[in-house]
This record gives structure tokens, C-alpha cells and sequence, in this order.
């Protein structure tokens, strides 16, 4: 099968993935072989491609945002045919005390797809059939991609945040995840604050129906019950800390973030303020969100790039010039 490989150590000036033909997947007790129907561009990917989340593999297939067809090893519950999705989560042990406490998100032993395990930049992806997520009829290819990652893992990090019903919630950074996370919030009653450095993201905000929106050096004109940062920054978490009332939450949802800058206690965190990491997310919260995203008729807006052009879609996504979330087709 054709396959967009991504070899470790990385040249500089080399591009990041190398289009090869390799073994198509063999299907084992326990899992699906899916052909790929077609693969989101997550920034995940290029904390991946880039070092920041170091190698563990000398090849690699990337790519976690997949929408599949089952042609080998069906379930009880999916025959072949069935078209599904597959996520950043790709499996857990099972036995930790995290899985054995509803929290599978935190397992001691994960496989994570496109990373520790290879993902969907190929024709065919082999995963473990019990990390499948059936997709709704009505929900097509380019608007189901973005919602296996961007989309869940913003769901979660409402969750993690405690957002209820009616409250102020911040979101700083509006890429793809806050860019769903805002209609979950507006189908809540939230009044929505977006702050961004991005001129576009910013009319997008409007558009989507944000209460107010800001550069990253203005702060929201009220205090907020909750915040997301969806940028991989520290700056903009203590950003996000200073915007809030006493009792209020951050939620960090980054898998890599730089250095946390020093801040005042007193001022900022005092008072019962929180901050919080989002790790990962399960599969309760992609069945939830899927469904929501459905009731809601939430369809994020894509752009479809052939596999060939997986560079080009890496290059678009580090340079933020796609205000689309972008997926790949074999």
C-alpha cells in the first residue's frame, strides 16, 4: 500500500514524510484493517514530526483522525462495510488502575494512533476493533475527519473545565478544536470569549457567534467562570489565569506545552482558581461528543489534499494558512 512515512532522525532540510509503498497490515485477533477513506491533519502530528514529542519508532505512518471502511475483521457490532472513525486514543491495557477506575484516558499502557502505533496517511490502517466509533449516516467524510480529534478532545476539555450551563467561558488559541468547542458552548447558553492572535480566527470567532474577541494582549471585558488554552503556550495559560473570577478554572488542552513563565500567587491563582490538564480523552467522550455533534449538526469546514501532498498539508498547518481543517484522501 502507498503510505506517507515519516523516518527518524529528521534532516532539517529534508520534508518531514517520504511517500513509500509498504506491507499492507495484517489482521490479527482483535483488530480491523480499514482502507482509509480519509485522514485529518492534527497539530499533534506536528508536535510529532517536528521532535517536540520524541520518536519512538524509526519509521512511522502519522495520522489519528481517520475515517475508515472495515474490509477485514468485523465485529458482532460492525460488519464489513462499515464505515468508522479512529482516534488519538487507540487502545489501553485494560488492567491499570486507571482503566479499572474510569479513567482510561490516564492508562499506564496506552497506544496512541499515528504515534506509538502507525496511523491513517496510508491506504490501509490496522486498529483495535474495540477503539472504533461507528459514524452517523449524515455526517460525510470531510466534516467527520476534524471531529475524531479537534472535536473530542475539545468535548473533554469542557468537561475537564466543569463548564455548566449559562457560564462565562474563555477560549485562548481558535483553531479547529475551539472552533467546535464553541457550538457545544453555544448550545449550552455559555457566553463565549475568544482571544487569538490570528486576524482570521478572529472574524471566525464572530461569526460563530462569540460574545466578545480579542488579540492575545487583550483581556475579556468580564471574569470568567472557565477557560480552555488551546495554545501550546504558557504565556497564554497565565493569559487565561488572569481572566478569571475567584473559583474559576483553566483548562490546559495541549500534549506539549513550553515553559510555564513565573506568575504571581496572590493576584492570580489565590482566591481557589485552578488550572488543569487535559490528557487524552476516552471513549465515553467520543461516543458523546459524536452523538452531540450530530444532534447539533456541527460540520466543521475542510479542505481535502491527496496523500502525495502530505508535506504541503504539514507546511499549511505549521504556517496557519488554512482557516479549514485539512484532510488527506489516499
Amino acid at each position: 500500500m502507498r503510505a506517507a512515512v515519516f523516518k527518524s532522525p529528521h534532516i532539517d532540510s529534508a520534508p518531514y514524510l517520504e511517500l513509500d509503498e509498504v506491507p499492507r497490515p495484517v489482521v490479527r485477533p482483535g483488530y480491523s484493517l480499514l482502507r482509509v477513506i480519509a485522514c485529518g491533519v492534527c497539530r499533534t502530528d506536528l508536535h510529532i514530526l517536528t521532535g517536540e514529542l520524541p520518536p519512538l519508532h524509526p519509521a512511522l505512518i502519522p495520522g489519528h483522525q481517520i475515517v475508515g471502511e472495515i474490509v477485514e475483521g468485523p465485529t458482532s457490532e460492525l460488519r464489513v462495510g462499515t464505515r468508522v472513525g479512529v482516534s488519538w486514543l487507540g487502545g489501553t491495557d485494560g488492567s491499570c488502575w486507571y482503566c479499572q477506575h474510569a479513567k482510561e484516558n490516564l492508562c499506564d499502557a496506552p497506544t496512541f494512533t499515528g504515534y506509538s502505533v502507525d496511523g491513517g496517511y496510508a491506504e490501509f490502517a490496522l486498529v483495535r476493533s474495540d477503539f472504533l466509533f461507528p459514524l452517523p449516516v449524515g455526517l460525510d467524510d470531510a466534516g467527520a475527519a476534524p471531529l475524531l480529534c479537534a472535536g473530542i478532545i475539545g468535548f473533554r476539555s469542557l468537561r475537564v473545565a466543569g463548564v455548566q450551563p449559562g457560564e462565562r467561558v474563555g477560549l485562548f488559541g481558535f483553531g479547529s478544536s475551539a472552533s467546535l468547542a464553541i457550538a457545544v458552548l453555544k448550545s449550552w447558553n455559555c457566553e463565549v470569549y475568544v482571544s487569538s492572535r490570528g486576524e482570521g480566527n478572529r472574524t471566525r470567532a464572530v461569526a460563530l457567534g462569540a460574545a466578545w474577541v480579542g488579540t492575545e494582549d487583550n483581556k475579556p471585558p468580564v471574569p470568567l467562570d472557565r477557560a480552555i488554552t488551546f495554545a501550546p503556550s504558557g504565556k497564554v495559560v497565565i493569559q487565561a489565569l488572569a481572566s478569571l473570577r475567584k473559583g474559576g478554572v483553566v483548562a490546559v488542552n495541549a500534549i506539549h506545552l513550553d515553559q510555564m513563565p513565573a506568575f504571581d500567587y496572590d493576584s492570580l491563582l489565590w482566591g481557589e482558581r485552578q488550572i488543569r490538564s487535559v490528557a487524552n480523552m476516552t471513549r465515553i467522550d467520543a461516543r458523546d461528543f459524536l452523538e452531540t455533534a450530530h444532534q447539533l449538526n456541527i460540520r466543521p469546514k475542510a479542505i481535502f489534499m491527496k496523500l502525495e501532498a502530505a508535506n504541503e498539508a504539514i507546511a499549511m498547518l505549521n504556517e496557519d494558512r488554512s482557516e479549514s481543517s485539512i484532510v488527506l484522501i489516499p
